[in-house]
């Protein structure tokens, strides 16, 4: 009895169709030349991981006419000072054993340092903080270990910093080097004379380093988010100030808007057709309050690497001043030959840059005080329009021109408080 019985069914197979499913064809895969079958079988057909030997560098015979021995010889290296003699195995052809240096003393590099005298020490090289004793061991050390200061000031006898033993280091250096030299223009290419190691930068590189390296997750995504929200605040006041700038008075037909054009395009003024306010418009407190709190977060954040860090100090800056101003400040730039923006804007670039800004920004503001003090005078000495028919004589003309004119004060601190006439 089996399971058709049991199951009641017929003993007769039924015909089922079955379809043959083709096998898919393998890849011929040609064993290489100069490999066994059971070594490329191992492989699994795979490309090796090592770059392979051509099969005719394996099959090549030595001629026949060279006998290759390998011997145990001994040899010596020039990169030793003391004439240690070794021993290791070498080729030797016919007999012949290799001659010549060690192969390897090729990679022993070392750094020249400079050697001083007593009498050069006395002359150029006194220092309070450091005796000729404590110099000497250092440039010992150095010439010991090949300037890897790390080690130095781990093995030098008294306690010294990383940075107090390099400015030691190339300072007599550079001193010796220039002392030397026939006239200080031979050896002002030289890297020691050309760059010389600041203290201060270093311990402030590495301070700014340790305190980037030591920041956690959350502390990066906090100043993150502080540099974005500054950001967008810079961009919405310097919106909201170019939607809100005013338009110049216009009391005759030539005004203040026409003197500034002519004086940005370098045109003169004759004063006797321009009459102009003598009140001068000062910038509002809010303004001077909101740019320095600026300037003050962004010098906080020590943002100097940043190159939108420098457009938001430059727009800080220049809040102060309108649209037109600001260009005319671009222009002198352009005018001078100078980049809008620093390629490199480290904080010194930064600060000299805008110094810079500062300074023309307080050449055009003065340049249109004189030009409309000028205009004004030339249109109280003037007495043509006392006799024009409908004007009324001023009597007290005297009275205006021995009025004593106080210019207004411009600081020229770190924060701009300059007159900007718009």
């Amino acid at each position: 009895m089996d399971a058709k019985d049991i199951l009641g069914l017929p003993k007769t197979p039924l015909p089922i169709t079955q379809e043959k499913k083709p096998r898919p064809q393998k890849d011929s895969q040609r064993k290489p030349d100069g490999i066994s079958r059971e070594v490329y079988a191992l492989t699994g057909g795979l490309a090796p991981l090592m770059p392979s030997i051509d099969a005719s560098q394996l099959k090549r015979r030595p001629p026949s006419d060279e006998k290759i021995t390998w011997q145990w010889l001994p040899f010596t290296s020039s990169a030793r000072k003391d004439d240690l003699q070794l021993y290791h195995w070498v080729r030797v052809v016919n007999g012949v054993p290799p001659t010549g240096d060690y192969s390897f003393a090729k990679y022993n590099k070392s750094v020249d340092v400079i050697k001083y005298t007593d009498e050069e020490y006395e002359k150029y090289l006194t220092d309070p903080v450091w005796t000729k004793e404590e110099t000497d061991q250092l440039f010992d050390l150095c010439e010991r270990f090949d300037l890897r200061f790390i080690v130095i000031a781990d093995r030098f006898p008294t306690f010294r910093t990383v940075e107090e033993l390099k400015d030691r280091y190339y300072s007599v250096s550079r001193a010796i080097l220039i002392a030397r030299a026939p006239s200080p223009g031979e050896v002002a290419g030289h890297p020691l004379v050309k760059e010389p190691y600041n203290v201060s930068q270093e311990t402030e590189r590495k301070r700014a380093l340790s305190m980037v390296l030591s920041q956690t997750k959350q502390q990066e995504r906090k100043d993150a988010e502080v540099l974005a929200e500054a950001k967008r605040i810079a961009e919405s006041r310097m919106a909201a100030q170019g939607a809100e700038e005013p338009d110049l008075p216009v009391t005759s037909d030539i005004g203040p808007e026409s003197v500034e054009r002519a004086i940005g395009h370098g045109d003169t003024i004759s004063p006797s057709s321009v009459q102009v306010p003598s009140a001068a418009v000062a910038p509002s407190t809010s303004i001077m309050a909101d740019n320095a709190s600026t300037l003050a977060s962004l010098r906080m954040l020590r943002v100097y690497l940043r190159t939108y860090a420098l457009e938001q100090m430059v727009q800080a800056a220049s809040s102060s001043a309108g649209l037109r101003t600001i260009k005319r400040v671009e222009q002198t730039l352009q005018d001078l030959e100078v980049n809008l923006k620093p390629k490199v804007p480290t904080k010194a670039v930064c600060a000299e840059h805008l110094e810079l800004r500062k300074e023309i920004l307080t050449l055009l503001n003065l340049q249109k005080q004189l030009q409309y003090k000028e205009a004004e005078g030339s249109s109280f000495r003037d007495g043509s329009y006392g006799d024009m028919p409908g004007t009324p004589k001023r009597s007290h003309r005297v009275v205006d021109q021995d009025r004593t004119f106080v210019p207004d004060a411009i600081s020229f601190g770190g924060n701009i408080s300059l007159l900007v006439f718009i």
